[in-house]
């Protein structure tokens, strides 16, 4: 591998380095490929560390690059995109959910989430606990939190705890007819239990997405989806549930 040395340019030395860096890991590296380390990256490109440390931060935002604990910089795989359409689309847990359910509880829900469903405020809901998985690697975490009237006719019997609990309340679930579901968005940090989840730092930028899914006029599930900024983009439109874009395009929306 040559040594490619920068010359003066107009803009910041540490936006035409992310260029050319991005330009190499199109050309040079496969996703998952672990980075040289900063020093030879440095010498490499006859640059100051500070320089390409403020590079690498800038691919690690536009989702180019991830650093794992443990492992280094890795070139990050596309990202996911996240779709916050409102077309009417699936009860969680249908033929189609990417989402792998861990388990289930019955839980007092917080303040707000008791409210959204209408519940009591000492009313324990269900409480489905499930991630998502793209390449190996962990995207989003997932509490969906159904109250008891929306699955009345679940029995402790078959399923007592679990997944096999969790998997049996969305069975019930699929009973209820539909309306619509409303998604609404915004950006946060990943809580410690979140981030040990999703193989993040606690803070770390995170995409909340909370959907509710109304049947007979009312929220009959509340769904609170934490997804990694680094791996995620949001797209906008009614075509349906997240999808994984395989394409070419790499750059942050």
């Amino acid at each position: 591998m040559g040594t490619t040395q920068l010359e003066t340019v107009p803009e910041p030395k540490y936006w035409h380095l992310r260029t050319v860096l991005s330009e190499a890991l199109d050309s040079e590296f496969s996703v998952g490929e672990i980075l040289p380390n900063e020093r030879d990256l440095a010498a490499r490109f006859g640059v100051a560390r500070a320089t390409l440390r403020q590079a690498l931060e800038q691919l690690e935002l536009e989702g180019r690059l991830q650093r794992r604990r443990g492992v280094g910089t890795t070139v990050a795989p596309p990202r996911m995109g996240v779709s916050v359409g409102t077309a009417r689309h699936a009860w969680p847990g249908g033929p189609n959910d990417a989402w792998q359910a861990h388990d289930c509880a019955l839980e007092v829900p917080p303040a707000a989430v008791a409210e959204t469903l209408v519940t009591g405020r000492d009313e324990p809901v269900h409480v489905v606990r499930r991630s998502r998985v793209s390449r190996g690697q962990p995207v989003a975490a997932e509490l969906l939190y159904i109250p008891a009237g929306s699955v009345p006719d679940l029995t402790a019997i078959d399923a007592p705890s679990g997944t096999a609990r969790a998997r049996a309340v969305l069975r019930e679930l699929q009973r209820l007819e539909l309306e619509r579901q409303e998604n609404a968005v915004e950006l946060g940090s990943a809580r410690a239990d979140d981030a040990k989840e999703l193989d993040r730092l606690p803070g770390a930028p995170v995409l909340v997405v909370t959907t509710r899914f109304l049947s007979r006029g009312r929220t009959a599930a509340l769904s609170v989806a934490t997804y990694r900024a680094d791996t995620c983009r949001l797209t906008f439109g009614d075509s349906g549930g997240v999808e994984i874009h395989h394409g070419p395009e790499r750059h942050a929306s």
